[in-house]
């Protein structure tokens, strides 16, 4: 990704662990990257006081006074609904590019098609990265990852912004750990921005999302003997269900690992839709998975951010118990059982194809 990044993480009003998902995930996960965060309704407070991670990182009130901790790159911090960029924003990104500092976006408005913000970077020669902003020539999906070697696991979820990245990420560290070779294949802004690399399969033309999935997927696999690729929407999301099945039928993953949070009934901005139980939504992912590739559901991946410890604990005892299957908040306690489990699939696979 070029150069040592020192981002100045625009969040303003909006900064929280759902509300900003990009600053937060860059902060968790690459922290060393993130200067300061700019919110005045948190200012004076830390990351950690805010997110509860991610130390002593300062959150300020202006631009100008970010400055003082060295940025050298502006990043937008939130993933909103329709990946808009909030107007009330543009006067700080013209000042921030007038400072010389670069600037990061993952929204669906991409900044460098703005004439007044290229011809202002042009100007001042700073750079505009576009994270959603897909490449070329992407094809359609020919089903061509069914002759991959690595085994490749799907994260796929109840609702949207429910942990499938973030689970993804855990497992990937956990799989490091034992020995194994593992690839994540980042299929959103949050993810490109945390790897480096990946398509996000949103801002694809919906005839390509499988070709992109399928594409990444094959890229990741030329050096991995276990690919995650990070899930998008979900399956019974009224909005963003197409991105899933693009993705299921592009990836053809092996198997998958269902990521739900305990504490909501009701898909998010959607409260007319009731998630169904675990053991439904885990059918259908099968039975949609089933025809082209069988991949089973290997385990459940909890976000219990909001609940207390005793609570969490519960809710993975309830979700173990109700699906037969391992489950674990990866992010809150150790991804050891669903890493376990995602081994063991993957042993019985090599054994099977070397029978």
């Amino acid at each position: 990704m070029g150069r040592d990044l020192k981002f100045v993480a625009l969040a303003e009003g909006l900064f929280g662990p759902l509300t900003s998902k990009t600053a937060a995930s860059c902060i968790r996960y690459t922290p060393e990257r993130v200067a300061a965060v700019l919110d005045s309704t948190h200012a004076g407070q830390s990351a950690q006081d805010v997110l509860g991670f991610g130390g002593a990182i300062p959150i300020v009130a202006s631009l100008e006074e970010s400055l003082r901790f060295g940025p050298n790159a502006l990043l937008i911090g939130i993933a909103p609904q329709g990946g808009r960029l909030p107007e009330a924003w543009r006067t700080t990104i013209r000042r921030a590019i007038e400072g010389r500092l670069d600037i990061w976006s993952g929204l669906h408005t991409f900044i460098s098609d703005d004439s007044e913000f290229a011809q202002l970077a042009a100007d001042r020669g700073v750079e505009i990265h576009d994270l959603r902003k897909p490449p070329e020539n992407i094809p359609v999906s020919q089903g061509r990852t069914r002759d991959s070697a690595a085994t490749i696991v799907l994260t796929v979820g109840t609702d949207c912004n429910i942990g499938k990245m973030t689970s993804a990420l855990q497992l990937r560290d956990g799989l490091r750990r034992i020995g194994r070779r593992v690839a994540f294949a980042g299929t959103g802004q949050t993810g490109i921005l945390i790897e480096g690399w990946g398509i996000s399969v949103d801002a694809v033309v919906a005839d390509f999302i499988g070709g992109a999935a399928e594409q990444l997927t094959l890229d990741a696999a030329r050096e991995a003997d276990i690919v995650l690729v990070e899930g998008q929407g979900s399956l019974i999301h009224p909005s963003y269900s197409g991105v899933t099945l693009g993705l299921m039928h592009g990836s053809l993953p092996h198997a998958m690992i269902m990521c739900a949070q305990p504490s909501r009934t009701r898909l998010r901005n959607h409260d007319w839709v009731q998630i169904p139980p675990l053991n439904e939504l885990i059918r259908l992912h099968e039975t949609m998975a089933a025809t082209l590739r069988p991949a089973p559901v290997l385990a459940v991946a909890l976000n219990t951010y909001d609940l207390t410890d005793a609570e969490a604990r519960k809710a993975i005892a309830r979700a173990s118990d109700e699906t037969g299957l391992p489950a674990t908040d990866a992010v809150r306690y150790e991804p050891a059982p669903i890493v376990d489990a995602i081994e063991a699939f993957h042993q019985a696979r090599l054994s099977s194809r070397a029978a």
